[in-house]
């Protein structure tokens, strides 16, 4: 029997709440046929469609009225964070009552553990964890499990191994007002949760006891609970602000789940210690057959070390690497993911399709190659192998109905729907603006062909002069302008170039964290910059309405970069916009560029007869710049409504905590508080 079952707590009550889709607009152009296509195709169990939509035609809108029509939690799977991050804002404002949450890899920094047998080299895994994106995808999982409106926006991380669903739910504790519990009991369920108790520096996974009070702060929640005894009864549940101790709502119950997301319960750490140990004992022999003594004293040590640590704490460093220990599984069967947490009926939309499945299936064959060189020489024993994410039929089995999003449908989507009734079509964008006009120039003067381009030759002599002019000629308008190099250096070259002469840029590529792409993007929609050079990140779900203007460097060069579909993807970045214009820099015409050109043309000229139609004049989308807090590293406090509405009152909180920090010398949060204080000052004025 659980410690659970002792205290007698009730089964998690699920909350049953309706999708409810809020926006001031209705569907329109194209959009009313592809919901009511890809409907239909729901209603009769159909298990893959794709929505073929160009860029900017609202194919976000469109899936928020399908959820809404299916009243289904939902998965929306994209490839990478700035999309994720980008399409949880859209969707928390179009379903601002129901539960849209944020599920990324919560790595600021991440070096997994690794050997490279050549230098006899062992890389611990070391990894930085961000608190507040952790807090999401607790989030996450929590809503799942307590309510059914609920909306995920993962990325691919959603496929690697979270821990058993049976065990977080089981050991999740309900707490209601007038219970009777034995408060010390409380305190020892919550540290076999993984909660820690402190006495101060009170953060998310932690908990504490106040007199007749125990303070716990769930890694999901934005507040703290004190749950107050009168004897062996709970008085009272409140939430309270973590930082001031302000209580900010009272409530009849509370759900606590655990710290961790691996956590299990003690009997089957036991059960799996001994599994543990009769695998290592084997292993050990292996290894002392083969005459590799080191290789067996090295995994006898690691692995006697961590079951101390399972046994005396419920969890060890590297607990994920011995997963079907304590799920019981057999050697090679899927890891329990983020989708287990789904219940059987869900939805699922795979934005940007033609890049997140291929991204999808390449996940699990990275983590083996580096899983094989642990194992072999005794760092790992084999069941690490199951650290894993799914395989790609494995995600597969797990899909119940899946929507492709795309503007450019991969191999994937075309061999899974038939093109004539599994695909909906969306070109038509509700605000009438049109695919962009395209014009091919070229790279040099001396190379120029007249049966390239279709306007009248620049005085400059090379791409780089023609882009100055187009720049500074959009500069004057306040428009904004993407640049796409074919590689890195490039990019960074350029930008510095830029800023030399007094074009205000900045560059983005693979290696630019997150956090800072996110800004980069904002600081050009609030013109603080004028251009963003990149490579290929600029091609996949950037919503950016303020660029009038695209310029592909070196068009004609062939690879991945300059493929048909990716420079559709390209040239659909200037679509939010009615002046917009893509620029070819191409001394040749390729097949992928003829293909691009043909395809956005065969586009423009649908738009073009429906707005004729309907007597739509474009217009450019006007989109308020809204930050994308999702993944900010500080820690926002949570206050009332009321509070928020008032700045001033926000403003002098802010600066009653600041003055607090200071004084107990907490530097680095003192430093994110002023920083928030400046930027609601900022919005104040």
């Amino acid at each position: 029997m659980t410690n659970k079952e002792n205290l007698n707590l009730p089964k998690i009550t699920k909350v049953h709440k309706p999708f409810e889709l809020k926006s001031k607009f209705t569907p329109m152009g194209d959009q009313p046929t592809a919901i009511e296509t890809l409907i239909k195709g729901l209603n009769a169990k159909k298990k893959h469609q794709t929505l073929l939509g160009a860029t900017g035609t609202g194919k976000t809108f469109t899936m928020a009225n399908i959820i809404q029509n299916q009243q289904k939690p939902t998965l929306i799977l994209a490839h990478n964070k700035t999309l994720a991050a980008q399409l949880c804002t859209e969707f928390q404002e179009f379903f601002p009552d129901n539960a849209v949450s944020y599920f990324v890899s919560y790595y600021d920094y991440y070096q997994p553990e690794a050997y490279m047998p050549a230098s006899d080299t062992y890389i611990e895994k070391e990894a930085t964890i961000n608190d507040e994106i952790n807090r999401h995808r607790h989030a996450a999982t929590y809503n799942l499990l307590t309510r059914d409106d609920v909306i995920i926006i993962s990325s691919v991380s959603c496929i690697y191994g979270l821990g058993s669903v049976e065990d977080y739910e089981a050991l999740a504790i309900e707490l209601k007002v007038g219970e009777e519990i034995v408060r010390n009991d409380l305190l020892k369920q919550f540290s076999e949760i993984q909660y820690t108790r402190v006495a101060s520096d009170f953060k998310p996974g932690m908990f504490h006891v106040m007199g007749d009070s125990v303070e716990v702060y769930p890694p999901a929640e934005e507040h703290a609970y004190r749950i107050e005894f009168f004897g062996d009864e709970i008085e009272g549940i409140t939430a309270i602000d973590p930082f001031t101790g302000e209580i900010l709502g009272s409530y009849d119950s509370v759900v606590i789940f655990p710290a961790k997301h691996a956590v299990t319960q003690k009997d089957k750490i036991k059960e799996a210690v001994e599994a543990i140990k009769v695998d290592l004992k084997e292993r050990v022999k292996w290894y002392q057959e083969e005459g590799r003594v080191v290789e067996a004293e090295r995994i006898q040590t690691r692995t006697e070390y961590d079951i101390e640590m399972l046994l005396e704490t419920g969890y060890a460093n590297g607990i994920e690497n011995y997963t079907r220990y304590l799920s019981g599984e057999m050697a090679g069967m899927p890891p329990s993911t983020l989708l287990d947490f789904f219940p059987k009926d869900y939805l699922m939309f795979i934005d940007e399709s033609h890049i997140t499945i291929p991204q999808i299936g390449a996940m699990h064959n990275g983590n083996l190659s580096r899983k094989n060189t642990l194992v072999d020489h005794g760092f790992r024993l084999p069941s690490a192998h199951d650290n894993r994410p799914l395989k790609f039929e494995e995600f597969e089995s797990k899909v119940n109905q899946a929507i492709y999003v795309s503007a450019t449908p991969g191999k994937y989507e075309y061999a899974h729907c038939d093109r004539e009734k599994d695909f909906a079509q969306q070109v038509i964008r509700p605000t009438g603006l049109l695919d962009p006009i395209i014009s091919i120039r070229p790279s040099e003067i001396e190379k120029w062909d007249e049966k390239l381009h279709t306007i009248s030759q620049s005085e400059a002599n090379n791409q780089i002069e023609d882009l100055n002019i187009e720049i500074s000629k959009r500069i004057k308008l306040d428009e904004k302008v993407l640049v796409t190099t074919a590689t890195k250096k490039m990019a960074e070259k350029l930008s510095a170039y830029f800023d030399e002469i007094g074009i205000r840029s900045k560059y983005l590529h693979s290696e630019i964290e997150n956090m800072e792409r996110i800004e980069t993007i904002q600081a050009l929609r609030l013109g603080e910059l004028d251009v963003i050079v990149g490579v290929n990140l600029l091609r996949e779900g950037l919503d950016i309405p303020e660029v009038s203007m695209i310029a592909i460097l070196d068009a004609d060069k062939r690879g991945f970069l300059r493929s048909r579909d990716a420079l559709l993807q390209i040239i659909g970045r200037a679509a939010r916009n009615s002046k917009g214009i893509a620029i070819m820099y191409a001394d040749v015409m390729t097949p992928a560029m003829e293909e691009a050109i043909d395809e956005t043309n065969r586009r423009r000229s649908i738009q073009e007869a429906y707005n004729e139609k309907h007597g739509i004049t474009p217009t450019t989308i006007k989109k308020h710049v809204k930050a994308l807090n999702i993944e900010k590293k500080e820690r926002k406090t949570k206050i009332s409504k009321s509070k928020k509405d008032n700045l001033k009152e926000w403003i002098r909180e802010l600066e009653a905590k600041l003055e607090l920090s200071i004084q107990n010398l907490e530097f680095e949060k003192a430093a994110d508080l002023k920083d928030e204080i400046e930027m609601l000052k900022g919005e104040l004025q």
